[in-house]
């Protein structure tokens, strides 16, 4: 009988050790979840560069977690059994108590768990999750492509959603990255017309590819100037993490038009007061989604066949597939594969 697990934790920055945990039962409200697979993430920084609260307290990394559960503690909803293959994204699970659960908004609940950051995540064999925060994964999907999706798909699938832009209006995905990429295929088959923006051309066409209409090259073009020429942005969807590049976004936006910031940047985001006044255009930041968001955003991927470019690693190069993650050369995400056997 398997009484242990393997799973990575880190402490302090960037310190990865291989531990072996005891395995056990589930706690009241929690499933325990046989991990198969888990993506890479930017937001692991927050535990991996400890970027938290204590960074010394070991902790286990990831948050785009594919799995089955094999164990359900007391208090869990008899909806989730044994067997499901479920997801678990950034967010893990809401309280249901707080003032923001009482008037729905679960993203935001004041008691939620932050799986691979407050409490342990997938880089392991097995994870515990609360059951609030669990994804039903529909058995069509692989594991190693739907885990993307349940942190990078649902956050720029409901950045979409937020902007609400009109049918066939003009919808600009800036950045094409491990976000963007996704984004666009998403814009496409919202049924709009999609342009891509990006540094050079080097991803051209590869954008063209996924779905995109038109391309603008920041480095050469002055893109509100060419958004406009195309009839003006309904919604941009700023990827990419800088403050001044999003800010130039602003003025390719038609009237009530909508900037969406997904991408987290160090820089501030300088805006012209006139380029929001006139036309009444407006900037909002959209983070991720709640468990029944990302039940909408596989259903739709699955349906519409969108899917992440993905790298896949063997789980024992956790440490490694980090480090590709953050070196930016991957194409275009890092995927931990836990159920193959190295």
């Amino acid at each position: 009988m398997v009484t242990a697990y393997r799973a990575y934790q880190v402490t302090g920055q960037r310190q990865f050790t291989l531990v072996e945990r005891e395995l056990r039962e589930p706690d009241h409200g929690q499933v325990r979840i046989r991990v198969l697979a888990c993506g890479v993430c930017h937001s692991d920084v927050l535990a991996v560069e400890g970027q938290r609260t204590d960074p010394q307290e070991p902790v286990v990394p990831g948050h785009e977690v594919i799995g089955i559960i094999d164990a359900v503690g007391t208090g869990v909803d008899p909806r989730w059994q044994a067997g499901d293959r479920v997801g678990v994204g950034f967010l893990g699970g809401q309280c249901g108590q707080c003032d923001f659960c009482r008037r729905g908004d679960f993203v935001n609940c004041s008691d939620q768990p932050q799986p691979g950051t407050t409490t342990d995540g997938g880089y392991a064999e097995i994870m515990y999750a609360r059951s609030t925060g669990l994804v039903r994964v529909p058995d069509g999907f692989d594991a190693l492509t739907a885990a993307p999706l349940l942190c990078a798909g649902v956050t720029v699938f409901n950045a979409i959603r937020a902007a609400g832009p009109p049918l066939n209006s003009l919808v600009a995905i800036q950045g094409i990255g491990g976000l963007g990429h996704l984004g666009i295929q998403y814009a496409k088959k919202m049924g709009f017309q999609v342009v891509a923006v990006a540094r050079g051309t080097g991803k051209e066409e590869l954008a063209k590819t996924l779905g995109a209409d038109h391309f603008i090259d920041s480095s050469t073009e002055h893109v509100a100037s060419a958004l406009n020429a195309l009839g003006g942005a309904a919604a941009v969807i700023a990827t990419a993490s800088s403050g001044p590049s999003m800010a130039g976004l602003v003025a390719g936006l038609r009237p009530r038009g909508r900037l969406v910031v997904v991408g987290a940047s160090p820089e501030p985001l300088p805006v012209h007061t006139s380029d929001l006044i006139f036309g009444g255009r407006s900037i909002l930041g959209s983070l991720t989604g709640s468990a029944i968001d990302n039940e909408d955003n596989l259903a739709f991927s699955l349906t519409h066949q969108i899917a992440p470019l993905v790298e896949p690693m063997p789980f024992t190069e956790a440490p490694r597939a980090y480090d590709r993650m953050m070196s930016g050369r991957a194409r275009f995400r890092v995927v931990l594969d836990v159920a193959t056997p190295a």
